[in-house]
C-alpha cells in the first residue's frame, strides 16, 4: 500500500512540474535557453518548479497532500492565463515519456533510492530532444523533396523586423486572381512551422508559394532559405524588434540578409534599412515611393515604376503600409501583372486582422492594432489617431523585447496623442508610471479591461488597441 501511495505521489509530482514546464517551453518555441535567460515571470519558476522539487526532496513520502493541492493551483493558474497549453503530438509524446520514466524510476526507488524520481523530467526532455532531432530530419527531407520535385513553383520569401505578415497577405491579394497562390497560414514563420506547412498543405497545383520567415537568432533565416531556395525575396524594414535576442541592430540586419543566400535568387526587393545597394537583382522599394497621404479613411501614394510615377489608393491605414504595399506592387509587376490590374487589386486589399483593423466607427471608433508591436508602427498609428476630432483612448502593454529607451520614446508620443491610456500588462508598467503625463490606468489583470472600458469610455470616443502581451509577460 505504501508503494502505491509513493508511486502516485511521484506521478502527480512529475506531471504537475511537467505541465508547467512544457507550457513555458511552448510559449518560448521549446528553447530551454529562453525560459532560463529570457523568462518574463521568474516567480512562476519558484512556485511551479523549485517549490515542488524542494517539498519532494524534503518530504518524499509525505508530500502527496501538497501535490493534490498543487493540481488545484495549476488548474486555476491555467484557467487564468490567456495562452493555454496546446496538446500537440509533441506535447502528448512528452507526457508519455514522463509517465514511462516515472514508472521506471519509481520501481528503482522502491529498492534503491527515492532520488531516482528526480531524473524523470530531465530524461523526458532528453528523449523529447532526440525525438525532435530525428523527426525534424525526416520531415525536412520530405519537404525539401517536395519543393525540388515541383519545378514550376515560384517561391517568394518574406522577412523583416516587422510587417512580414502584412506584406505576405497584401501580396497574396494582388496575385491570387492571376495565379494559383498558397501562403503560409497566420503567423507561421519558423523552420519547423514551414516544413509542416509544406508537407501538409503545399501541392503541385500551386504556381506560387509565399513564405514568411521569422528569426530569434543568427542563422534562423539561413536555415529557411536553404530549405526553400526562393527565386524572389522581400526583405522589409530592419528595426529594434527582438533586440533582446539579437543584442544590436547589426546582428538583426545580417540575419535578415541571410535570405539573399538562395542559390535560385532572381529578384530581391529590399528596404533601405538593409544598407544594400541596388543592382540587377536588388531593388530598394522604399526609395521609389513619394507623396504619401494618410488619414483614418486610408492612404494615397505615388510609386516610380517603369520610368514614371503612378498613383495608388488603398483603404488600409498607416503610412508604413504604403511602403509594405510598394514592395508588393513591385513584386507583382515583376511577375507580369499590368499596372491597371494591380491598382484595382490594391483597392481590394483589406487590413490584416489585428493590424490597424477598424472594428467599428459608431457609436465608438474602435481600431484593433493588437499585432503591431514595433516602435515605428505603433508611433505612426498614434499620430494617425491624433487627427481624430473626439476623445482618444489607448490600450497597450507598450513594446516587448526591446530596451527601456524604446518605451520611453513611445510614452512621450502617447502623451501628445491621447487623452487616456490604459496599460494592459505589468512588463512595462514602471517605465510608463515614470514617463506618462496624461490620465493613466494600470491593469493588475487583463480581465479587468472590459469593466474599465465600460466605465471610462463613452459614445464618440476613439479606442485604439495597440499591441498585446500574453499573460506570461
Amino acid at each position: 500500500m505504501l508503494n502505491i501511495i509513493y508511486y502516485l505521489n511521484t506521478l502527480i509530482f512529475n506531471f504537475c512540474v511537467a505541465f508547467y514546464l512544457i507550457s513555458a517551453l511552448q510559449w518560448y518555441s521549446y528553447k530551454i535557453k529562453r525560459i532560463i535567460f529570457h523568462y518574463h515571470k521568474p516567480l512562476w519558476h519558484l512556485y511551479f518548479l523549485f517549490l515542488p522539487y524542494f517539498l519532494f526532496l524534503a518530504f518524499p513520502f509525505y508530500s502527496l497532500f501538497y501535490f493534490l493541492i498543487h493540481i488545484v493551483i495549476l488548474y486555476f493558474w491555467n484557467k487564468k492565463i490567456d495562452k493555454k497549453l496546446v496538446f500537440t503530438q509533441k506535447v502528448k509524446i512528452f507526457f508519455m515519456f514522463v509517465f514511462i520514466f516515472n514508472t521506471l524510476f519509481a520501481l528503482l526507488s522502491f529498492h534503491i533510492s527515492f532520488l531516482f524520481n528526480l531524473f524523470s523530467l530531465p530524461c523526458s526532455l532528453i528523449c523529447l530532444k532526440i525525438y525532435d532531432f530525428f523527426g525534424a530530419k525526416y520531415f525536412y527531407s520530405k519537404a525539401k523533396k517536395k519543393i525540388l520535385n515541383n519545378k514550376n513553383l515560384t517561391i517568394i520569401l518574406i522577412t523583416a523586423s516587422f510587417g512580414k505578415t502584412s506584406i505576405k497577405n497584401f501580396l497574396y491579394t494582388l496575385l491570387k486572381d492571376d495565379f494559383k497562390v498558397y501562403k503560409t497560414p497566420k503567423s507561421v514563420n519558423t523552420l519547423m512551422g514551414i516544413i509542416r506547412d509544406i508537407n501538409e498543405n503545399l501541392n503541385e497545383t500551386f504556381d506560387i508559394y509565399i513564405a514568411e520567415a521569422g528569426a530569434r537568432n543568427q542563422g534562423d533565416i539561413k536555415e529557411i532559405t536553404e530549405l526553400l531556395e526562393p527565386q524572389i525575396c522581400i526583405i522589409g524594414e530592419i528595426g529594434n524588434a527582438h533586440l533582446e535576442y539579437f543584442k544590436n541592430l547589426e546582428n538583426t540586419r545580417k540575419t535578415k540578409l541571410e535570405a539573399l543566400s538562395s542559390k535560385r535568387l532572381k529578384k530581391a526587393f529590399l528596404h533601405t534599412s538593409t544598407k544594400e545597394n541596388e543592382n540587377n537583382i536588388i531593388s530598394l522599394y522604399d526609395k521609389k515611393i513619394s507623396k504619401i497621404e494618410t488619414s483614418l479613411e486610408g492612404i494615397k501614394f505615388d510609386l516610380f515604376l517603369n520610368n514614371e510615377n503612378h498613383s495608388f489608393k488603398s483603404i488600409i491605414l498607416g503610412s508604413f503600409n504604403a511602403q509594405n504595399l510598394c514592395a508588393c506592387i513591385l513584386c507583382a509587376n515583376f511577375l507580369g501583372l499590368n499596372l491597371e490590374k494591380i491598382k484595382t487589386q490594391v483597392l481590394k486589399i483589406k487590413s490584416v486582422k489585428h493590424r490597424l483593423e477598424i472594428l467599428s466607427k459608431k457609436p465608438k471608433f474602435i481600431i484593433d492594432d493588437g499585432f503591431n508591436g514595433n516602435f515605428k508602427g505603433m508611433s505612426e498609428s498614434y499620430k494617425l489617431c491624433k487627427t481624430y476630432k473626439g476623445r482618444k483612448i489607448l490600450i497597450t502593454p507598450g513594446i516587448v523585447e526591446v530596451n527601456k529607451e524604446e518605451n520611453i520614446k513611445l510614452a512621450k508620443i502617447i502623451n501628445e496623442c491621447f487623452d487616456l491610456v490604459i496599460i494592459s500588462a505589468k512588463i512595462n508598467q514602471e517605465i510608463f508610471k515614470e514617463t506618462l503625463t496624461i490620465s493613466s490606468l494600470f491593469l493588475k489583470e487583463k480581465s479587468e479591461l472590459i469593466s474599465i472600458l465600460t466605465k471610462e469610455t463613452k459614445d464618440g470616443d476613439l479606442i485604439l488597441f495597440s499591441n498585446d502581451a500574453p499573460s506570461y509577460l
